[in-house]
C-alpha cells in the first residue's frame, strides 16, 4: 500500500451530543469516543438515532447541544468539506455520466488536485478496492457490489483521517455483503484510518468492528467489544437484538455475590447481574449455552435446571433450534451444533440445564409481566 492512502486515523469525541427536532429528540446526550485508527459501528433499530449521530458527524446534521471533535478539536461550526472525513452512503450516489475513474477523482477535483497526482491516487484507491481494471467503464456496466467499491474509492482517494459509511452494505444479496465485509476489514487495516460504521444488522457488526456502540430511543445502550457485548449484555435489550438470547423471567435475587430469579421454573442462579432484590427481572442466557436433557431420570445436578417442552425444531444446517415451551407460558430458544445434535423432538418433556456462570440476571423494569420471548417461530 502506498504511503499516500495511509491515513494516520483521528480521535473523534461527542460529550452529551444532542439532536431535537421540535419535541421529538432523535439523539439524547450521548457520550462516545471513537480512537484513532479504530473500526467502531453505531448498531441499532431504524430510528434509535445511530445515522442521525453520523450525520451530525459528518456536517449533514446540525449539533443542538453538545460537543463533537476530531482530535480534540471542535468541528461544530464547520462546513462538511472542512471536516476532512469521507463518506460512503447506501446508495453509491454515483454521477452516471462520469468513468468509474472520474467518478473516483471528484473530490480531488473539488480539492484543485493537479492532473498526474489525480491520476495517480485515482489508480492507487482504485487498485485498492480490486477495481484497477474497470476505470474505464460507467457505473451501469458494473455490478452492486463493483458500484459500492467505487463508491468506498471515491471517499479514502483523498485520505481523508476519518471515514464514516452509513448502510453501505444495505441493498446488496447476502453472498456478496459477506465478501465485501471482509473487503472493508481488509482496507481499514491497510489506511488506518478512523472508520465508523452504520448498521442494523448484527452479523456485520459482529464481523467488522473493533468497537461497537448499540443505540436504542437515541440512548447508546451499551460499548464494547463484541465479545464484551455478546457474552456479557448489560440490559435485556443488547441481549436480544445482538445475538439470540433466552429469557426467563421472575423475581431478582442477590445473595452472596451471586444473582438469581424467582421463576414459576424453579430458583435460576447467575454468577452476574444489575437486577436488585425483589424487581422485575430476567435471566439471559445463550441459546447455545443451553443443553436439554430427558425427564425420564433423576433431576439433572447441573446449577440450573427447567422443566419445559419441545414445541418446535427449525432445521439450519450447520445447527438446529428448539422452541420450548415453559412453565409460565413464556417460550426460550434452544441451539444445538450439527455435532451435538440431543435426541429430544416436538412434544418430547426436557430439562433445560446451563451453567451459572453462562447467565446475567438484568432488570427488566418496573413491570412485572413476563414477555414472551419472539424467537421467529410460531
Amino acid at each position: 500500500m502506498s504511503a499516500d492512502l495511509s491515513a494516520h486515523g483521528a480521535s473523534i469525541t461527542l460529550k452529551g451530543l444532542t439532536k431535537r427536532y421540535g419535541d421529538a429528540t432523535a439523539v439524547d446526550a450521548i457520550d462516545l469516543e471513537a480512537r484513532p485508527g479504530e473500526f467502531l459501528t453505531l448498531l441499532g433499530p431504524s430510528g434509535s438515532g445511530k445515522t442521525t449521530t453520523l450525520n451530525m458527524i459528518a456536517g449533514f446534521v446540525d449539533v443542538t447541544e453538545g460537543e463533537l471533535l476530531i482530535d480534540d478539536k471542535p468541528v461544530h461550526s464547520l462546513p462538511p468539506y472542512k471536516r476532512n472525513i469521507g463518506m460512503v452512503f447506501q446508495h453509491y450516489a454515483l454521477f452516471p455520466h462520469m468513468s468509474v475513474a472520474d467518478n473516483v477523482a471528484y473530490p480531488l477535483h473539488q480539492r484543485k488536485v493537479a492532473k498526474a497526482e489525480r491520476q495517480r491516487l485515482v489508480a492507487e484507491a482504485l487498485k485498492t478496492v480490486g477495481l484497477a481494471h474497470l476505470g474505464h467503464r460507467r457505473p451501469a456496466q458494473l455490478s452492486g457490489g463493483q458500484q459500492q467499491r467505487v463508491a468506498l474509492a471515491r471517499a479514502m482517494v483523498y485520505s481523508p483521517r476519518v471515514l464514516l459509511m452509513d448502510e453501505p452494505l444495505g441493498a446488496l444479496d447476502k453472498k456478496l455483503r459477506d465478501t465485501l465485509q471482509l473487503e472493508i476489514k481488509r482496507i481499514h487495516a491497510e489506511l488506518g484510518t478512523t472508520f465508523v460504521y452504520v448498521t442494523h444488522d448484527q452479523d456485520e457488526a459482529l464481523v467488522l468492528s473493533d468497537r461497537i456502540a448499540v443505540f436504542n430511543d437515541g440512548r447508546i445502550e451499551q460499548i464494547g467489544t463484541a465479545t464484551d457485548l455478546y457474552e456479557r449484555p448489560s440490559t435485556v435489550f443488547v441481549a436480544q437484538f445482538l445475538g439470540e438470547s433466552s429469557l426467563f423471567h421472575g423475581e431478582a435475587i442477590s445473595s452472596g455475590g451471586g444473582y438469581g430469579v424467582h421463576s414459576p421454573g424453579g430458583t435460576l442462579r447467575a454468577q452476574r447481574g444489575n437486577a436488585s432484590s425483589g424487581e422485575p427481572a430476567a435471566l439471559v442466557v445463550r441459546p447455545e449455552r443451553i443443553r436439554l436433557v430427558p425427564t425420564d431420570g433423576a433431576e439433572p445436578t447441573a446449577d440450573n435446571a427447567v422443566r419445559g417442552r419441545v414445541r418446535q425444531e427449525i432445521y439450519l444446517g450447520n445447527s438446529r433450534k428448539l422452541a420450548i415451551d415453559l412453565p409460565d407460558g413464556s417460550q426460550v430458544l434452544v441451539r444445538e451444533s450439527a455435532g451435538d445434535i440431543s435426541a429430544s423432538r416436538p412434544g418430547d418433556d426436557v430439562w433445560l440445564t446451563f451453567r451459572a456462570e453462562h447467565a446475567a440476571v438484568l432488570s427488566t423494569g418496573p413491570s412485572t409481566t413476563a414477555p414472551t420471548t419472539n424467537l421467529g417461530v410460531h
